[in-house]
């Protein structure tokens, strides 16, 4: 990932100033991509709070900001410092925080912030709470439910309510309302059955609500969804915000079923073999991008596709037809899971029309803690 000029030196230049493998961002996508989305929450009760883990930088955090996103969503406490730093201060860690290291980390944070914390279970409440009043801070808590993906989350309907009472009971903490995750939906490629599927788990979420309610307790947010489903929880009454994370940046997983996104990300490759006429190899591999759905996707995908994704610093390019492709010719590729290869990178190659016009940190790369 170093580059071969200073990024002064680059900026106002060609792609061709830039080493391999980098983590390319287009400008004019990420901005198209940042108003498609808010465009489609502005006239709705729903809001949206972008999920930070997807690109794991602040700068196109504050653009989400700036387009009029409520706050950020951040997988991990060492995101929500990161994004804290930044100057942000509405943020949903959309997580459970456990133990005395991260819970002392997360009353600091409440210094520079004002963040909110997932729980499922008692234990934990109790602990929060304990920490929260000995050091005079307020933590806000969202109950996560379990509506369908079977990983976290307390049980729909009464466990529900119970753990929000001792929430809403317990000092140092404030009962906000609920998390809801229909991550076993977002990627359904079958429009019909992701709707069917997304309902059937957001009833679920809403129903929860309600009973929280008729006990007399205040839900003030109901969170949840993601860029599959950014739709169906925008229009569902009793859903309040959406964490949509992968529609800023994309990858081609995501862009089979959300066409209305453009790739703003991608990977800059360098051909460094040509071991047979039909054969590229390329200076990227298993440690340059993340493949959870899939191997990556050439750019241009009339050119080949990947046939070898095993190596952990190349990968082999099948191409379509005869080519004139040269060693040293460059390929950008598209990976299938943005959300992990930008975890890969310290830094965005930002450009426009070609022509690269800065780098930007990438803070929140390895913020595993």
């Amino acid at each position: 990932m170093t580059m071969t000029a200073s990024k002064s030196q680059m900026k106002n230049k060609s792609l061709a100033a830039v080493d391999t493998p980098s983590l390319l961002l287009d400008l004019d996508a990420l901005r198209e991509n940042i108003n498609t989305m808010s465009s489609f929450f502005a006239m709705r009760r729903c809001r949206l709070r972008p999920h930070f883990k997807s690109h794991k930088c602040t700068r196109i955090a504050r653009l989400q900001m700036e387009a009029g996103a409520v706050g950020i969503t951040c997988a991990k406490l060492g995101e929500a410092e990161v994004v804290a730093a930044a100057g942000i201060r509405d943020i949903l860690i959309a997580n459970e925080i456990v133990g005395p290291l991260k819970i002392g980390r997360l009353v600091a944070l409440c210094t520079a912030a004002d963040p909110m914390v997932a729980v499922d279970c008692a234990d934990n409440v109790q602990m929060l709470s304990a920490h929260a009043a000995a050091a005079g801070v307020v933590i806000r808590v969202l109950v996560e439910v379990d509506i369908g993906m079977g990983r976290c989350g307390v049980a729909p309907g009464q466990a529900a309510v119970e753990l929000a009472s001792l929430v809403a009971r317990l000092p140092g903490l404030k009962f906000e309302g609920l998390q809801g995750y229909e991550g076993h939906c977002v990627d359904l490629r079958d429009a019909g059955e992701r709707l069917k599927q997304t309902r059937a788990a957001l009833e679920l979420l809403v129903s929860t609500r309600r009973l929280i309610e008729q006990s007399g307790i205040d839900v003030r947010i109901v969170s949840g969804g993601g860029t599959g489903t950014c739709d169906i929880n925008g229009n569902t009454e009793g859903i309040d915000e959406v964490q949509a994370g992968s529609y800023a940046t994309m990858d081609w997983y995501y862009a089979d079923i959300r066409p209305e996104f453009r790739q703003a990300m991608s990977i800059l490759t360098t051909v460094v073999s040509r071991p047979k006429p039909q054969i590229a190899i390329i200076d990227v591999g298993r440690k340059g991008i993340g493949a959870e759905w899939g191997p990556p996707r050439l750019k241009n995908q009339n050119v080949g596709r990947v046939i070898g994704f095993t190596s952990e610093e190349h990968m082999t390019i099948e191409l379509f037809g005869p080519s004139d492709l040269k060693v040293g010719d460059r390929m950008e590729i598209i990976p299938s899971h943005g959300c992990t290869t930008s975890n890969l990178y310290r830094e965005f190659v930002v450009h426009q029309k070609g022509q690269i016009l800065e780098t930007w940190p990438i803070e929140g790369s390895g913020k595993l803690q």
